[in-house]
């Protein structure tokens, strides 16, 4: 038993929910919740800023390694992240940055630095970590594992509403063409591809309300739990 509890992976493709569930399964639990997802976010942000390449592995890995990023609870239940020091919560969640994010992810060295920094976060365990190699390379040894999934248009119409609470303009064929792209990015990386885990549970969230999912995930957790 890790001291301060089970580590938990939630791994899928973008949209899936997966950082609602985690999010509210960590505070059921009372465990630390890890956006990992966020982490790669910020490299893609600061690498867009800089003009650096989503090629040149040199300079991103130096990047990545050197970012000092922190997860920072606030109180309505959602969470702030920081980059050195600095507020990047609203700015990494763009369309834009989220395409650089996952283009620097396919960078072994980025993935190898915040793959470090991410069992350095959880290596105690009580942590929820939620991203794309959770259970398959950051812990194959995590105590729960879930791959949350759900179809390419629910996911692009969940990503169009979101973008249009937040007053930006969409155009939902568009969104489902960017997420579809991702998937095959995702899914054919030569570091780290997306894909379940051997031992993982695989969770359809297409026609399921995230309470739902929640409620199933936090029953299994507590049955692994001594």
């Amino acid at each position: 038993m890790r001291p301060k509890g089970l580590i938990v992976a939630i791994d899928g493709p973008a949209g899936a929910g997966k950082s609602t569930v985690a999010r509210e399964l960590s505070r059921r639990l009372g465990y630390v919740y890890v956006d990992t997802g966020a982490m790669y976010r910020v490299v893609g942000l600061l690498a867009r800023e800089l003009g650096l390449s989503p090629d040149d592995d040199e300079r991103l890995g130096d990047l990545a390694g050197r970012v000092a990023i922190r997860f920072e609870p606030r109180a309505d239940g959602t969470q702030a992240v920081f980059a050195d020091g600095r507020d990047v919560t609203e700015a990494i969640r763009g369309q834009e940055v989220g395409e650089w994010a996952s283009k620097v992810s396919t960078r072994a060295t980025v993935r190898e630095r915040l793959v470090a920094a991410q069992r350095e976060i959880a290596r105690e365990g009580g942590a929820v970590l939620e991203g794309r190699d959770i259970g398959t390379v950051v812990f194959p040894d995590a105590d729960v594992k879930f791959f949350l999934d759900a179809s390419a248009e629910e996911r692009g119409a969940r990503r169009y509403r979101q973008l249009l609470e937040r007053g930006q303009s969409a155009v939902l064929a568009e969104i489902v063409a960017e997420i579809e792209e991702r998937d095959r990015r995702d899914r054919s990386r030569e570091h780290s591809p997306l894909r379940p885990a051997a031992d993982a549970e695989l969770v359809d969230s297409t026609q399921s309300p995230a309470d739902d999912v929640i409620a199933a995930l936090l029953r299994r957790c507590r049955q692994q739990k001594p």
